[in-house]
């Protein structure tokens, strides 16, 4: 076992994000403290087991392709994003407020309960969103690795755009809180 040393430094930020070595999020990419960037494709879902058996074997056959094909090391992620449906719920609720009709007004109003039923920490809903990532120093590379992922993905039948600047400070979120999603209320 190895002593810590009691002179070591500890990072005097009051946050985790001080503990990391993270420059900063910009442009779809992390930027770390040692030059490198982080950043990757956000692979749109799709459900192949829907597919001809075919369909199926010619997906999973380019996918295995371009796992094979990646000669450098990268991330599969899958990240759990919470489901913000307010500006749903605003919609409703000016729906309801100028329908006239009794009839209406109750569908109306069953469709903000449920609503409101799905947003209840018993439910917990989220949308679940699939990430390849990688870190390399120079630019040109990052691009090229960028271009034959998405081209890979697009031969695999998948969509796949670069990760965003939300995208990332999500992951990071995710990670470091361990998917708990911290809500403060206040007191009256």
């Amino acid at each position: 076992m190895t002593k810590l040393n009691s002179n070591a430094k500890i990072p005097s930020g009051n946050y985790t994000e001080d503990w990391l070595p993270i420059k900063q999020i910009l442009n779809g990419m992390i930027q770390l403290d040692n030059g490198y960037f982080v950043t990757g494709v956000k692979i749109m879902p799709k459900n192949i087991f829907i597919l001809d058996e075919g369909s199926q074997n010619a997906t999973i056959y380019n996918l295995r392709n371009l796992y094979n094909s990646i000669d450098y090391d990268f991330w599969l992620l899958i990240a759990d994003r919470p489901v913000d449906i307010d500006v749903y719920l605003s919609q409703l609720q000016l729906m309801y407020n100028n329908a006239q009709e009794g009839a209406i007004r109750k569908l109306i109003m069953q469709d903000i309960n449920k609503a409101n039923m799905f947003m209840s920490a018993e439910y917990n809903v989220v949308d679940t969103e699939y990430y390849i990532l990688f870190k390399e120093k120079r630019m040109e590379l990052v691009q090229k690795k960028l271009h034959g992922l998405i081209s890979g993905l697009a031969t695999a039948g998948l969509q796949s755009t670069q990760t965003s600047n939300n995208d990332l400070r999500m992951i990071l979120d995710n990670f470091l809180n361990g998917g708990e999603q911290i809500t403060f209320g206040g007191v009256m």
